[in-house]
Parts: structure tokens; C-alpha cells; sequence
């Protein structure tokens, strides 16, 4: 016997009560999932604010060591740098204090080697002078004195060798190692004798300049102002006077 199913039949009040209860659901899942979406974000967030913070912490941390660091090793460079320099300042003072010492000692030296070689010219030329040597400029000279000084303020000078007759005068002055720049003062000395001993204001004036050691460039500077060379060859005095001039 077949069974007769009834059917309720589809009305608009039907499909809106349909739809309303689908839609009721889906709301339901859709907040459920909601809620739970939002609860593993808190979570989440939760657990990534505190890995922030730990990894800030941490930053911190080395940061904090790291200039602890920084700050050590400055100090200590500053103290190297400071030692160092220090050293180095005292070094530099004892080296400076050595080597004033030695130029010291060098211009003692240098000063005693010069004077002595000045001495010993003046010794030699004067002695040749001395024992037969008067015969100068082309005239025989009675007297003959050293370092005669004249002090005629403005005037004050000293003549090596003084040659000395009734009618003239001869003065050598006497260097070790002559030098062009000696010329001009060896031609200034015949002013000077003048003003300092005017008892020979008629006299003529004769020059000469005496060293142990002559170049050409000197020899031709004393021929062009009129000056006599007077040098050593050998063991000999040797007299160049054919250039001479009076004052």
C-alpha cells in the first residue's frame, strides 16, 4: 500500500523563515570564528610585545656594555696617548738639553781653535815682519809695533802690525783665512788711524792684509783697492805690493 507524503507547501513566509534561520547560523559561525580570530591575534600580539621587549631588553643590555666598553678602551688610549706623549716630551727635552750641551762645547771649541789659529798668524806674520821683513811698500821702516789700539770714540780700532818712518805708515792686518768681506774693514783703517794718532795726519797710509791662505777672487779684490798681499809659500813670507796705493 503506498504511503502518501504530504508536502507542505512553499510560501513567501516560508523561504523568509528559511533564509533568516540560514542567516542566523551563519552569523553564529561567523562570530564564533571571529572571536576566536581575535583571541589568537591578542595572543599573538601578546606574545610578540614580549619578544619585543626581551629583544629591546637585550639591545639595551649590549648597548649599555657596548659603551661600558667604548668608554674602558678610551680611557685607556687616552692614558697610552698621555703616557706616551709624556715620554716622548722627556725624551725630546733630554735630547734638546744633549745637543744644547754639545753645540756648547763646540763653540767652546770652535771659539778656542779659531783664537788660537788667529794667534799663531799673528805670531808668525809679525815675527817675519820683525826680523828683516821692514823692507814694505818700497820703503825701509824704522819702527815697528803690534796691536797698537786706537780709542777715539767712533774711531776705536786695532792695527795688527804698525809700520812707522818719517814719512809714511804701513798697517797689515792679519787673518787666518782672509775673506773678500775683510777687505772693506782693512780699507777703513787707514780713516781710523788718521782720527786716533793725528801726529800723523802727513803721512802717507799703506795697506796690506796677511794670511796664511789666499784665493784668486781675494788676491783681485786687495790688487783693485790698492791693498798689499802678504801670504806664506812655503816656509817663506811673500809680499805682493807692485799694485799699492797711498791714502
Amino acid at each position: 500500500m503506498n504511503e502518501k507524503i504530504e508536502q507542505t507547501p512553499i510560501t513567501p513566509e516560508s523561504t523568509l523563515a528559511a533564509v533568516k534561520e540560514m542567516f542566523a547560523e551563519s552569523r553564529a559561525e561567523f562570530d564564533r570564528k571571529l572571536a576566536e580570530s581575535a583571541a589568537e591575534f591578542d595572543r599573538k600580539s601578546e606574545e610578540s610585545r614580549a619578544e619585543f621587549d626581551r629583544r629591546s631588553a637585550d639591545f639595551d643590555r649590549e648597548l649599555k656594555e657596548s659603551r661600558a666598553d667604548f668608554d674602558r678602551k678610551s680611557e685607556e688610549s687616552r692614558a697610552d696617548f698621555d703616557r706616551e706623549l709624556k715620554e716622548s716630551r722627556a725624551e725630546f727635552d733630554r735630547r734638546s738639553a744633549d745637543f744644547d750641551r754639545r753645540m756648547k762645547k763646540l763653540e767652546e771649541l770652535t771659539g778656542s781653535y779659531a783664537n788660537n789659529n788667529g794667534a799663531f798668524a799673528e805670531e808668525y806674520f809679525f815675527n817675519s815682519f820683525e826680523k828683516g821683513q821692514q823692507n814694505f811698500f818700497g820703503e825701509k821702516f824704522d819702527d815697528i809695533d803690534k796691536k797698537v789700539k786706537g780709542i777715539k770714540k767712533g774711531y776705536k780700532d786695532e792695527y795688527d802690525i804698525l809700520l812707522i818712518n818719517g814719512q809714511s805708515i804701513g798697517i797689515v792686518e792679519i787673518k787666518y783665512k782672509a775673506h773678500e768681506n775683510d777687505v772693506p774693514k782693512v780699507l777703513n783703517k787707514a780713516n781710523t788711524f788718521k782720527v786716533n794718532f793725528p801726529e800723523y795726519e802727513n803721512h802717507k797710509v799703506f795697506l796690506g792684509l796677511a794670511s796664511m791662505a789666499f784665493y784668486p777672487e781675494l788676491e783681485e779684490e786687495c790688487k783693485t783697492n790698492g791693498i798689499a798681499i802678504v801670504k806664506q809659500i812655503g816656509e817663506n813670507v811673500v809680499i805682493y805690493d807692485e799694485h799699492l796705493k797711498a791714502f
